[in-house]
């Protein structure tokens, strides 16, 4: 339980989930995961931005000051969402489906003469 444990595993184990948090949910404002409140894949990469340079701020801010396991930890969330970052980024133009994101997307058969016309 957790009122059995020490002040520093505690703490230790609340910087991780402090710190899996804050990945989460960078992957969910890349599109990577859906937002469990609306079950859609949402893309907010300025949103992203300022939640993956909150976790670098805290990796600056805590170098040397913890345990082996929270520094990997830091270290690898911080490198998975901003490679993620990265890809989206690539992706910016693209549409963000669930169908794409899922690899099952239809391709686009409509040529862009057929696009631009007007509907009567």
């Amino acid at each position: 339980m957790v009122e059995d444990l020490g002040e520093e595993e505690l703490y230790k184990r609340q910087f991780i989930g402090f710190v899996s948090l804050l990945a989460n949910s960078a992957m969910q404002q890349l599109g990577k995961l859906v937002n469990p409140v609306t079950g859609t894949i949402e893309r907010n990469l300025s949103g992203a931005k300022a939640t993956i340079d909150m976790i670098r701020m805290l990796q600056v801010k805590t170098q040397g000051n913890l345990s082996q396991e929270e520094q990997q930890v830091l270290d690898s969330s911080l490198a998975n969402v901003q490679l993620n970052y990265v890809d989206e980024l690539k992706r910016k133009d693209q549409p963000h489906t669930e169908e794409a994101a899922a690899g099952t997307e239809q391709p686009d058969t409509a040529s862009k003469d057929e696009k631009d016309e007007p509907k009567d």
